[in-house]
């Protein structure tokens, strides 16, 4: 099962707009935010923005109240849940 991984953008490469810097339960990862550039305010992806993740892109923003539904259902999916292979990879 395929799932988004909701996390929080923490800052924006200064060289390259499309890679973020993200923190997912205190884990930080890179991920690319051009996918976000299309989205309904135009402005992609800003510092503090809460993201859905795929696959090491940010599909969509998310507001915070839904972002810690998505993290509480995937703790609750176990060890095995792709929230796990994120921290772990």
């Amino acid at each position: 099962m395929c799932l988004g991984i909701p996390g929080r953008v923490v800052s924006i490469d200064p060289t390259n707009p499309h890679l973020a810097m993200v923190e997912v339960t205190g884990v930080r990862r890179a991920i690319n935010v051009g996918l976000l550039e299309d989205e309904a305010e135009g402005a992609g992806a800003q510092v503090g923005d809460w993201v859905l993740i795929h696959v090491g892109f940010a599909m969509s923003k998310i507001d915070e109240e839904e972002a810690a539904r998505a993290l509480e259902g995937l703790r609750l999916m176990g060890p095995e849940s792709e929230l796990q292979q994120f921290l772990g990879s």
